[in-house]
């Protein structure tokens, strides 16, 4: 009988073990199954500064890389930046074009801008399928001189205080010892050192808490299931009382130790007994996956620290329904770093003179790298001061995790205790940007409305029936870029109507022009939409505000700014050619006359007829028709007829053209397949100003501005090498000296730049940031002053 009963427990317990580790590999799978299906990029913005006045340029570099890896993503050719005012409605707008994971551009300051904090935000369309929580967001301050800013008041209220109470893994449990950490922030969106203590009902004093840096901390608190509790905080000799979270009667409670000799244990208290499951993840890959039953109210878990990577861990407590009962993050330091160090040629300069900064890149281990780099040479002053964000916290913290983070490149500067403590709180206290469990124990198959700009910048149309506004199936349009260099698109639309231009470097502010061919399809109506996203994350920025000595300052600024713009105004305004392929879609044209090369004739007809020996022109019911003599004979169909890459279905237009305005025609003679289309031949038309020669466009063709990829500016930095240059009474205000997007370092991990002073005496910076191939990323800097 002992026997039976042995073997019955055994087989129990062997179902049991056997059911925990299929529910663990289930939700393993899930994950797995979700991250193959789902890519993530990250976007890093490195401006010049963080502080302008309306006026001034805003310089920028853009870092694209793998979600999980960190390391430079190229599956996006497009970054879009956004600057958002207050109300989250955008100020600024702009297309960056990327090569090989990075881009740069600029931004003017328009000068009827209101003083406040502004949010700058970039996305790719990809990211856009994620939602805004995960772009890339940071606060810059615009200040216009001709509006009175607010000075800073002298003490922040009592009540403006935001206090916030997190139990360790998001539970309060009554009746089991429960880690609560709190932050407290005040109106400038700073941490604030304040004492407290947390009550019961009958006003008994529990525990005492102070905030450490930052604003945060946490306390040990055995709560009574059934009551509520509150915290007293003392603040310029006044209290403040602040509701803890609701007791709950029954559930998980989760506390993260550090137990030594590289473990860590993770104890799940709870008063509902049965398995529990934890699974750990960091760098979108599973770190561990293990079950145990809760036993006496607990169940402790140990974690081998080795297991686990670099960056962020995020801990999750299943229940028997896997369903997530608790969360928790920590993190340790990555092991991947870039050594960026930068020296001043002189410690030392006068103004006008030739600044030098040499600068390495290394990797942790002392080898040298080549690097992806961007610098940036401001004065700092009261007004603008070094960023207490850079790209590797940035991409190891700030991005992984919701909302603001104070100074987060603290967390990697230090690494003793205090700062170890800190970066725990923050772990604690602060939302994750991460998938919905929901979503990824569904197993569900992803739907991404917003497609990859792998091959260039993508412009979204819709089309409908102009009779009932319904969407049209099937349909072909026609995008063109008036000009002399031939860009023409088209696209199918599909079931929704949904209209997908893939356009190739398409640079600059323009015309576009989008048309069905009305000879057919007369009954459409499109519409171009925005490739800016429309919605927004819930990060509020502080009010803006002045201390009482920056007015002073900002009208010498401002005076600064000012002279740059009126003096240099011409060089501000210079850009790049961008080095775009001249060639058309159809590449090489079987030929291409140039009407300068032949006698000119009155009419396009005559040119046609007696030097395009490839064309066959007839006029059936007294309309122009053009046909295309191939290697076969005359080809069925009218051919497609551009003029400056915008299609023109209606030949008596083009035959109406005078043909002293074209400059020359090229001919593709046999068929030609170009994305949905299919054509008997292209009959290209190109006029020496690019403006369709006068042709009149259908009433139905809609034309509308817009800007493709920014054209890049160039820098001004001006050079004092001769004595006449450096005696010039031309004035020089510059608080920027320098901006260099490009400063990769060579397979040495070398690099070096040179500068000119200003007029300006102060202390300057030189940041540099960036990252290598395989995802290092740090930065560096150096200081130096320019004295009369």
């Amino acid at each position: 009988m002992k026997t039976k009963i042995y073997s019955l427990l055994t087989l129990f317990c062997l179902a049991t073990a056997f059911g925990a580790k299929a529910q663990v590999s289930t939700i393993e799978s899930s994950f797995n199954n979700y991250q193959q299906k789902n890519l993530h990029e990250k976007l890093f913005v490195h401006t010049d500064k963080s502080f302008y006045l309306t006026g001034e340029i805003l310089w920028l570099k853009i870092y694209d890389v793998d979600g999980a890896t960190n390391k430079p993503l190229t599956i996006s050719k497009t970054a879009y930046i956004d600057i958002l005012d207050k109300g989250n409605s955008p100020v600024l707008q702009a297309k960056i074009a990327l090569n090989q994971a990075s881009g740069n551009g600029s931004l003017y300051i328009p000068v009827n801008l209101t003083n406040g904090n502004y949010k700058l935000r970039a996305y790719t369309s990809w990211m856009k399928n994620y939602g805004p929580d995960y772009y890339f967001e940071k606060q810059i301050s615009i200040v216009n001189p001709l509006r009175s800013p607010d000075v800073q008041a002298a003490k922040a209220a009592d009540g403006d205080y935001d206090v916030q109470f997190f139990p360790e893994g998001g539970t309060l449990l009554g009746n089991v010892a429960n880690k609560v950490a709190f932050k407290i922030i005040d109106n400038n969106g700073k941490g604030a050192d304040l004492r407290g203590a947390v009550i019961n009902q009958r006003n008994d004093t529990l525990v005492r808490f102070r905030s450490l840096k930052f604003g945060m901390g946490s306390f040990m608190l055995t709560p009574t299931a059934g009551e509520t509790y509150r915290a007293v905080i003392k603040s310029a000799g006044k209290s403040m009382v602040r509701n803890l979270p609701a007791v709950a009667k029954e559930g998980y409670a989760m506390i993260l130790t550090d137990a030594g000799a590289g473990k860590l244990n993770i104890q799940i208290n709870s008063n509902i007994p049965g398995p529990v499951y934890l699974f750990a993840h960091a760098a979108r890959t599973v770190k561990a996956a293990e079950s145990m039953s809760i036993n006496n109210g607990s169940a402790t878990f140990s974690i081998d620290k080795t297991k686990l990577e670099g960056g962020i861990t995020h801990f999750t407590v299943f229940n028997s329904s896997q369903q997530p009962v608790c969360e928790r993050l920590y993190f340790i330091r990555p092991k991947q770093k870039l050594v960026v160090q930068a020296s001043s040629v002189q410690p030392g300069y006068g103004i006008r003179k030739k600044a030098g900064v040499a600068f390495s890149t290394q990797t942790q281990d002392g080898k040298a790298v080549t690097a992806d780099l961007s610098m940036a040479v401001f004065r700092i002053y009261s007004l603008q001061k070094p960023e207490q964000m850079d790209i590797q916290s940035y991409l190891w913290l700030t991005s992984e995790l919701k909302g603001g983070i104070e100074s987060p490149a603290y967390y990697f500067a230090n690494t003793n205790a205090e700062t170890d403590q800190a970066l725990d709180n923050l772990m604690l206290t602060q939302g994750w940007r991460q998938f919905e469990w929901t979503n990824v124990l569904s197993n569900a198959a992803p739907s991404f409305k917003f497609l990859p700009e792998y091959n260039g910048h993508l412009v979204i149309g819709k089309i409908v029936s102009s009779v009932d506004n319904t969407p049209a199936k099937g349909v072909i349009a026609y995008l063109g870029v008036p000009g002399r260099r031939v860009q023409m698109y088209p696209a199918l639309s599909d079931s929704t109507g949904r209209l997908i231009f893939n356009t190739k470097e398409m640079y600059g502010p323009g015309e576009i022009i989008v048309q069905t061919n009305t000879e057919k399809d007369s009954t459409y109506r499109i519409e171009i939409l925005s490739p800016f996203s429309e919605q927004s994350s819930t990060t509020v920025y502080p009010d803006f505000k002045l201390t009482s000595i920056a007015p002073s300052l900002l009208e010498s600024y401002n005076v600064g700014m000012q002279v740059q713009n009126l003096y240099a105004a011409g060089k501000l305004k210079q850009f790049y050619d961008p080095q775009v392929d001249s060639a058309a879609f159809y590449f090489k044209p079987y030929k291409s006359y140039k009407l300068d090369d032949f006698t000119r004739f009155t009419t396009m007809e005559e040119v046609l007829r007696e030097y395009v020996t490839e064309v066959n022109i007839i006029k059936p019911k007294n309309h122009y028709h053009i046909k295309v003599i191939g290697e076969t004979g005359v080809l069925g169909y009218d051919p497609l007829v551009m003029v400056d890459g915008v299609p023109i279905f209606n030949t008596d237009k083009v035959m109406a053209i005078d043909p002293l305005k074209v400059n020359r025609l090229e001919v593709v003679r046999n068929r030609y397949f170009y994305e949905p289309t299919s054509n008997d031949g292209i009959f290209s038309f190109v006029t020496y100003k690019g403006d369709l020669g006068g042709i009149e466009l259908d009433p139905r063709a809609i034309v509308l501005d817009y800007e493709g990829m920014q054209l890049q500016r160039k820098f001004y930095s001006p050079v004092y090498d001769t004595d006449a240059q450096i005696n010039s009474h031309m004035p020089d205000f510059r608080n920027v000296l320098y901006w260099l997007p490009n400063a990769n370092t060579d397979i040495n991990g070398k690099n070096q730049a040179t500068f000119y002073t200003s007029d300006q005496p102060g202390k300057y910076i030189v940041i540099i940031q960036g990252i290598t191939k395989n995802g290092e990323a740090g930065s560096g800097y150096v200081t130096f002053e320019v004295n009369k």
